[in-house]
């Protein structure tokens, strides 16, 4: 089941970069407001369309996945996100993570190890 590593990888990249890109069209769009003028700047931002590309590839990869794989095996393995994701966080957003993340971060990839073997 090795071979499932590199696509569930793939896929949590894609994941990972659709909810940064969301991330920097919130912050671009200013003030949230029910309006029409604002939904329309937000959905037509390039970072929300690049948002929306990523969200589609990483749809079908899970296809391909749940097709060709496990289930017990696949939907696990998604927690690789989390891992991506808070690294995203320090590069893109500069956030602090503390000591207590790190060490749930570390126990996401020991079970992603185990569920792989």
């Amino acid at each position: 089941m090795w071979k499932l590593i590199p696509v569930v990888f793939l896929q949590s990249v894609l994941l990972v970069a659709c909810q940064v890109l969301q991330k920097i069209a919130l912050m671009r769009a200013g003030d949230f407001a029910w309006n029409w003028r604002w939904f329309l700047r937000f959905f037509t931002d390039m970072y929300m369309v690049g948002s929306g590309l990523c969200f589609a590839a990483t749809a079908f990869l899970w296809l391909y996945m749940l097709k060709r794989f496990p289930f017990s095996m696949v939907y696990p393995m998604l927690s690789l996100a989390y891992v991506l994701g808070m690294i995203a966080a320090m590069l893109f957003f500069h956030e602090q993570i503390p000591p207590v993340r790190w060490v749930g971060i570390a126990l996401i990839i020991g079970g992603c190890i185990l569920i792989a073997r």
